[in-house]
C-alpha cells in the first residue's frame, strides 16, 4: 500500500482570490482544522502585507502541530527572506516558488521568453532552497505547456534544490488519461516527487486525481471550498472506496473531515457582510491599496470613531493616497489620517500665545492664552510637565473638563530642529474627536493638536 501526501491550499486559494477577507482568529482556527484531519501540508497566501501576515504566518506556524506549513516565495529574493521568515519555527517548513510555464502565461505574467524563464526558475529555487530545506516547484499551467519544456523547468528546479514538483492544471481541460500521461513521462525523465494540483472546471477533478495518482505522482493538493479546487471531502470518499483497489493509502482521518468540514464551509460561506469587514474594538489595524471604503469605514469605528459618510470618504482617499508610499496602514497612520482629513471645521478657538516653566524640583506651570470671537481667553495650568500643564492651561479658559482619551508624540523629521507632530483625542458624550499639531516645539505641537480637537467639539455642539 502506497502512502500518499495530500496538500491543502484552502488558506492560499482564499487569500489570493480575495474571495473572502477572514479574521485573525479565523485563519488560525480553519489552519488548525486542517492540521487535525490530516493534510500533510497546509499551503498558506502568499504574504503581502508584511506587517499583518508576518504575524499570522508565525501564530499559525508555531500553532500546526502534525502538517508541513507551506509558503508561496513571491517573485524577488527580498521576498524570499520575508517568507522563510515567515515560517521559520513551523515543525516542517515548506518555501512554495510558483513559476508558469505555458508560453502565454510566461509571456503574460512575466514577459519572459522560454530560456530566460528557466534561468528565473534557478534563481528563485536556489533562493529559497539556501534557506528552506524542503522546497517545492509548482510548474503554474503545466497542462498547456510543452512536454519537453515542462521537463527542462523541472530539471533546471531539481539541480537547483528543489525537493518537489507540482503540476498546475490551471486551464482545466485535462482528461484523466491526458493528465496520467503527463505524470508518466514526467517521471521518466525527473526522479522527484511529483504532485497533482487538479481542476474541477469540468467535473473531473477526483477522476484526474486518482489517474495522476495510479500513474505514480505522489500526491495531491486539495481545498475545503473552491468552485474549481479538488474538494478533500469528494476526494476522502474516492480515497475510502477505490484505494485498496488503487494500493494507495491517506493519513487523513475520515471522521475528523466529516465533523470539521461543516464548521469550516460555515466559517467561509456562512459569513454575512457585516462580520465579513468586521474588526474588533482594540484589534490591530492593517489597511493597504486594495482595502474598500467598508473596511476603512470598520477600522475606522474599532478605533472609537463616528464619522459622517463624507469624512469617511476624506479618510478613505487620503489613505489611497499614503498607500502610494507605504504597503500598508496601522493604527496609528490611521489615526492620524481621520485627525488631519475628517471633520475639518471653522476655528472657533484660536491660539495667541503659550508660556511655560520645566523644572525637575516644583510642577511645571503653563500660562496659555487664545482667542474666541475676538475675546482673549487666558488660562493657567500647573502639572507633572509643560504639556500636562498646558492642557490644564486650557481647560481653565474654556472652563470645561474632556476626557482624554489618548495622546501621541513623534518625531516627523530628522536632526535637533526637527518637527514634533502630536495627536489628541478628546471624549465628549461617548464620541471621539481627534486632532493633530505639528511644531518644533513639541509642547506647541501638543496645544495645537488640542485645540484642533476642541473645535471640532465646539463645531458640533454649535450645530445640535
Amino acid at each position: 500500500m502506497r502512502k500518499i501526501t495530500v496538500s491543502d491550499y484552502t488558506l492560499r486559494e482564499m487569500g489570493e482570490s480575495g474571495s473572502s477577507r477572514l479574521l485573525f482568529r479565523e485563519k488560525l482556527a480553519i489552519a488548525l482544522a486542517i492540521d487535525r484531519y490530516g493534510a500533510d501540508v497546509i499551503e498558506l497566501p502568499r504574504v503581502r502585507n508584511p506587517k499583518e501576515d508576518l504575524i499570522v504566518c508565525k501564530t499559525i506556524a508555531q500553532s500546526v502541530r502534525f502538517s508541513s506549513v507551506a509558503l508561496p516565495v513571491g517573485d524577488t529574493a527580498d521576498d524570499v527572506k520575508t517568507a522563510a521568515d515567515c515560517i521559520r519555527n513551523a515543525l516542517r517548513p515548506r518555501l512554495i516558488v510558483s513559476l508558469p510555464v505555458s508560453t502565454v502565461q510566461m509571456e503574460y505574467m512575466y514577459r519572459l521568453k522560454a530560456p530566460k524563464m528557466l534561468d528565473k526558475i534557478r534563481e528563485m529555487v536556489g533562493a529559497a532552497r539556501a534557506l528552506c530545506e524542503d522546497v517545492e516547484f509548482e510548474a503554474l499551467d503545466a497542462t498547456r505547456c510543452e512536454l519537453s519544456y515542462l521537463v527542462q523547468a523541472c530539471t533546471a528546479a531539481k539541480e537547483s534544490g528543489a525537493t518537489s514538483v507540482s503540476l498546475s492544471d490551471n486551464a482545466g481541460i485535462m482528461l484523466p488519461e491526458e493528465f496520467a500521461s503527463v505524470i508518466k513521462e514526467l517521471k521518466k525523465e525527473v526522479s522527484l516527487a511529483v504532485v497533482a494540483k487538479v481542476s474541477d472546471k469540468i467535473s473531473l477533478a477526483v477522476a484526474d486525481a486518482l489517474s495522476a495518482l495510479q500513474a505514480g505522482a505522489s500526491g495531491v493538493k486539495v481545498a475545503v471550498s473552491g468552485s474549481e479546487a479538488l474538494n478533500i471531502d469528494a476526494f476522502s470518499e474516492a480515497v475510502k472506496i477505490k484505494g485498496d483497489v488503487l494500493g494507495i493509502s491517506t493519513n487523513l482521518k475520515l471522521t475528523e473531515i466529516h465533523s470539521d468540514i461543516e464548521s469550516l464551509l460555515k466559517k467561509i460561506k456562512g459569513k454575512d457582510e457585516a462580520e465579513e469587514f468586521f474588526v474588533p474594538a482594540g484589534a490591530a489595524v492593517f489597511l493597504d491599496a486594495e482595502s474598500t471604503i467598508q473596511q476603512v469605514g470598520e477600522a475606522v469605528k474599532s478605533l472609537g470613531y463616528d464619522l459622517s459618510d463624507e469624512d469617511l470618504g476624506k479618510v478613505f482617499e487620503a489613505l489611497q493616497r499614503l498607500c502610494e508610499q507605504k504597503s500598508s496602514i496601522g493604527n496609528k497612520e490611521l489615526d492620524a489620517i481621520i485627525a488631519s482629513t475628517a471633520m475639518q471645521v471653522p476655528a472657533t478657538f484660536k491660539l495667541k500665545s503659550y508660556i511655560g516653566t520645566m523644572s525637575n524640583k516644583v510642577n511645571s506651570v503653563t500660562n496659555v492664552i487664545l482667542e474666541r470671537d475676538g475675546e482673549k481667553l487666558s488660562g493657567t495650568g500647573t502639572g507633572g510637565g509643560p504639556i500636562d500643564s498646558a492642557f490644564m492651561a486650557i481647560e481653565q479658559c474654556i472652563g470645561h473638563h474632556y476626557e482624554l482619551d489618548d495622546f501621541q508624540i513623534q518625531a516627523v523629521t530628522e536632526g535637533k530642529e526637527s518637527l514634533g507632530s502630536a495627536l489628541v483625542r478628546l471624549r465628549s458624550n461617548g464620541k471621539l474627536y481627534s486632532g493633530n499639531g505639528l511644531s518644533s516645539d513639541i509642547c506647541g505641537a501638543s496645544i495645537r493638536a488640542y485645540i484642533n480637537a476642541l473645535n471640532k467639539i465646539a463645531y458640533e455642539e454649535s450645530q445640535r
